[in-house]
């Protein structure tokens, strides 16, 4: 039997940068679909254009990405899905922005499009107006002695849009299914036609959680695209804000699970590390979320004067407060409640993954400028909602490492480099608190023709619906924030 790195050598390839794009026939594309998951291929993402429909898998033995197209023909390309169960959602979400159909899938109701688009599909060559429609369904086993409890969008907090239907038996979950698009923005087909930095605004609010981490990741695709090369200091401190960034969301959600099993000392003290780093984040780079304040090129301005003084002190409370941290979270009053709970299996990436036993950390090998710090990428086996609270104090403690050595290294000079307006295709990526982003452009003369933003949500929300099932209903909210599901990012 052909393997994929047979179907890979012997496929055409297009320029793209930092790796060739693959153009398969379409008995290739279902080919290589086939054979990925024997040989341990990872579907990164899936999307389309008007023309092609684009894969991202991702080859562990050689520690490389691969991007693949195949052709839309008729408005139709073969699914990936009855391969790789994770491109369903993909698919879906092609069928609402793009209108191909994937051929071959068992589930192609919307996903996005909740019927009140004025015109669908909007990223088509000539979408079309038509009247608001009904919105999607959910579907589920429907037993007479199952209760049905619908949960969100709106959840009474600041919390995520998302729609949970659960199907409960007594005070167990039987089956669980999401529905998300209630945050859509557009995003893609705003980015389309502007300049990267333009754009880049776009990126930056796809996530108020990730907003470096995604500003990151698109800066690094239109950079790969124009083959720009960016300074060495606004690497290092692209990288101190990411890891801040990292600190920041790992202090939230510790403060969110403590407040939802009852620990209030962890809540408190959690909380207020947060307070503490954000106002230095402030005084450093002139916005508690760092949004905005990265830009294809570099950064959009160099950090101030006493920033350095300030991010480091903050460091130095979060530091000495980590042992109390850990002490606490072994302790019965969190342990009793978080042991066991919504264990994992199969997570890719992120902390999800992480605490599962999956090494994945794009830190390790694709980002710029981490190679010289040396990251440790921290695993456990457990799986359950207390090795994840374990695993973000030890990323914490990595983080605060990682971003001592950058601001110790960081050299001086330019901090922006300039922009050609040239043709050309890149992807970049980045590690955020909640696993690997990925970002992919086609630039024509310095303006954006396609693009196409990979959000972590993509993965965890069908391994939210698996960890919920067999939970009590009790246990909702804290399964919820324990995974820490993102929706704006998916939403697009």
């Amino acid at each position: 039997m052909i393997t994929a790195t047979e179907i890979i050598r012997s496929a055409p390839a297009e320029i793209c940068r930092p790796w060739l794009r693959h153009i398969l026939p379409h008995a290739d594309w279902i080919a290589l679909a086939q054979t990925a998951p024997a040989e341990g291929w990872t579907l990164l993402a899936h999307w389309a254009d008007t023309a092609l429909a684009h894969a991202l898998f991702l080859d562990p033995d050689s520690l490389r990405v691969v991007p693949v197209s195949t052709l839309v023909e008729a408005g139709r390309y073969p699914a990936l899905s009855p391969y790789l169960p994770a491109a369903a959602l993909y698919q879906r979400m092609v069928h609402d922005l793009w209108g191909h159909v994937a051929e071959g899938a068992a589930d192609l109701r919307p996903w996005l499009d909740h019927g009140n688009w004025p015109l669908s599909p909007p990223m088509a060559i000539r979408p079309e107006s038509r009247p608001p429609g009904a919105p999607p369904l959910l579907t589920g086993p429907e037993q007479d002695d199952a209760m049905i409890l619908p949960l969100g969008p709106i959840w009474g907090q600041l919390d995520e849009a998302a729609h949970l239907r659960l199907t409960l038996h007594g005070p167990i979950v039987r089956y669980a299914e999401a529905l998300l698009g209630f945050t859509h923005k557009g995003a893609l087909t705003l980015m389309r036609g502007k300049s990267t930095r333009a754009a880049a605004r776009f990126a930056a609010r796809l996530a108020a959680d990730a907003t470096v981490a995604h500003s990151v990741a698109f800066a690094q695709a239109a950079e790969s695209a124009l083959d720009v090369e960016v300074p060495q200091r606004a690497i290092g401190l692209r990288i101190a804000m990411m890891e801040i960034e990292r600190i920041a969301i790992h202090l939230d959600n510790l403060t969110e699970v403590a407040r939802l099993a009852g620990a209030g000392t962890v809540r408190t003290k959690c909380g207020t590390l947060r307070e503490v780093l954000l106002r230095a984040t402030a005084t450093a780079f002139g916005h508690r979320l760092m949004m905005d304040c990265v830009i294809p090129g570099g950064v959009a301005a160099d950090i101030d004067a006493n920033g350095p003084e300030a991010i480091l002190r903050a460091l130095g409370t979060i530091a000495s407060e980590l042992p109390t941290l850990r002490r606490l979270h072994d302790g019965p009053a969190l342990s009793s409640r978080l042991v066991g709970l919504a264990r994992t299996r199969g997570a890719r990436g992120g902390v999800t993954g992480r605490a599962s036993g999956h090494a994945f950390d794009v830190r390790t090998n694709f980002a710029p400028g981490y190679a010289g710090l040396m990251p440790r990428t921290a695993v456990l086996s457990e799986g359950d909602a207390a090795a994840r609270q374990r695993l973000r104090l030890l990323e914490i403690e990595e983080s605060l490492r990682l971003i001592g050595l950058t601001m110790d290294l960081l050299p001086a000079g330019p901090t922006t480099a300039t922009l050609p307006q040239v043709s050309g295709e890149g992807i970049g990526c980045a590690e955020s608190s909640r696993g690997d982003i990925w970002h992919s452009i086609q630039l024509d003369h310095g303006q954006i023709a396609a693009v196409f933003v990979r959000d972590p949500g993509w993965d965890q929300w069908p391994l939210a619906e698996q960890a919920l099932r067999g939970a009590e209903a009790e246990d909702i909210d804290l399964i919820r924030t324990s995974l820490a599901l993102p929706a704006s990012g998916i939403d697009l």
